[in-house]
């Protein structure tokens, strides 16, 4: 039988994605921007997108509050670009399941460093390739290639970094108190 999930864990996961999803809304015209004006630091928008899985997981240390953030912050962001509606929830979605799988993978028992940062910097080397081959990677130069793909993995690795220390602030402020006790027992 699945663990129960308290409501608590639920509404705080669900109000750190609509905080995620507001930065992931601005974030948005940020990238439609760079794609226009400089396409090879597009990625560096993405980390935005992996904040609000990162304060969430980070914080409540849960199975699944990352996902549940991140698609709470797809939700959120697309009400301010809705023409862009799947790909903040699929970004939501997929930035979710790539920071879990770690964590799953250790049965949510390891919380190290390391794995918050190689996650982040696979997952954003992932969508990295994905979106520059979407872009016409035959049209771009090697060095070009270099860039992009500093930037896609860069990007995450910093918002996963500010994410973290927001997750601590928010902990020593006490606002999770209650949900460590719930991990507890």
């Amino acid at each position: 039988m699945a663990p129960r999930i308290s409501t608590r864990v639920l509404l705080s996961s669900a109000a750190i994605g609509v905080g995620g999803g507001l930065i992931a809304g601005a974030s948005g015209y940020l990238a439609a921007a760079f794609a226009v004006f400089g396409p090879l630091f597009y990625g560096l928008t993405v980390g935005s997108h992996f904040l609000p899985s990162v304060v969430s997981l980070a914080l409540l240390k849960r199975p699944g509050t990352g996902i549940l953030a991140g698609v709470i912050a797809g939700l959120v962001g697309a009400a301010f670009g809705p023409q862009w509606f799947w790909r903040y929830v699929g970004t939501g979605l997929l930035v979710g399941v790539l920071l879990e799988i770690p964590f799953l993978i250790t049965r949510y028992k390891r919380w190290d460093a390391w794995l918050w940062y190689a996650s982040g910097a696979f997952a954003g080397a992932i969508l990295g390739i994905g979106v520059f081959f979407a872009l016409g990677a035959e049209h771009y130069a090697w060095w070009a290639w270099v860039v992009a793909l500093a930037c896609w993995v860069a990007s995450p690795v910093f918002f996963i970094w500010i994410g973290r220390l927001i997750a601590r602030a928010l902990e020593r402020s006490g606002v999770a108190r209650q949900s460590a006790r719930e991990n507890a027992g």
